[in-house]
C-alpha cells in the first residue's frame, strides 16, 4: 500500500512538473517587415537593385527601339514594292529571330535581377535572423512569431506575448 502511494505521489509530482513546464514557456512576437525596412543595409540594397534593374531595362528598351526602327523601315520598303518576295521572306525570318532574342533578353533580365536580389538580401536576412536567434536565446523565448505581412504564416493574434521588435532592433544597433 505504501509503495502504491509512493508511485501515485511520484506520478502526481511528475504530472505537475510537466504541466508547469508547458505553461512556463515564453512566447514573443515581432514584425520582421518593419525591422527589415528600417535597416540601412536594406535601403542600400534596394537602391543598388533598382539601379541594376534600370540599367538592364534601359539596354532592353534600346534593343527594342532599334528592332522597331528596322522593322518600320523595312515595312515601308516592302509596301512601296521595292523588295522582292525572297528578300521579304529572309527579312521576316531575321525579324522573328530578333524578336526571340528580345524575349530571351527579357527572361534573362528577370533571372539576373532575381539573382542580384538574392545576392544583396541574403546577408541582410541572415543578420536579422541571427539577431532574432540571439534575442530568443538571451531572453528565454520558446518561440517568436512573425506578425508581418511578409511572413509565410502571419500570426494575427498574439495574446500574452512580448513584442521583441525593439530588442531585435537593439541587437542590430538600430
Amino acid at each position: 500500500m505504501k509503495r502504491l502511494m509512493k508511485i501515485s505521489l511520484l506520478a502526481v509530482a511528475f504530472l505537475t512538473l510537466s504541466i508547469n513546464s508547458v505553461f512556463a514557456q515564453k512566447y514573443g512576437h515581432m514584425n520582421s517587415g518593419t525591422v527589415l525596412s528600417e535597416l540601412p543595409e536594406t535601403k542600400s540594397a534596394d537602391t543598388q537593385l533598382r539601379t541594376y534593374q534600370e540599367q538592364l531595362v534601359k539596354k532592353g528598351q534600346s534593343m527594342a527601339t532599334a528592332f522597331e526602327k528596322e522593322y518600320t523601315e523595312f515595312a515601308e520598303l516592302y509596301q512601296s514594292g521595292k523588295v522582292t518576295p525572297a528578300v521579304a521572306q529572309a527579312k521576316e525570318a531575321e525579324f522573328r529571330k530578333k524578336q526571340g532574342e528580345l524575349q530571351q533578353y527579357e527572361q534573362k533580365v528577370m533571372q539576373d535581377v532575381g539573382a542580384k536580389r538574392e545576392e544583396l538580401f541574403t546577408p541582410i536576412l541572415k543578420k536579422v535572423q541571427d539577431a532574432i536567434d540571439a534575442v530568443g536565446k538571451e531572453n528565454g523565448y520558446t518561440m517568436i512569431f512573425d506578425t508581418s505581412a511578409i511572413a509565410n504564416n502571419p500570426i494575427v493574434f498574439a495574446a500574452d506575448a512580448d513584442d521583441v521588435t525593439a530588442k531585435v532592433k537593439a541587437k542590430l544597433g538600430m
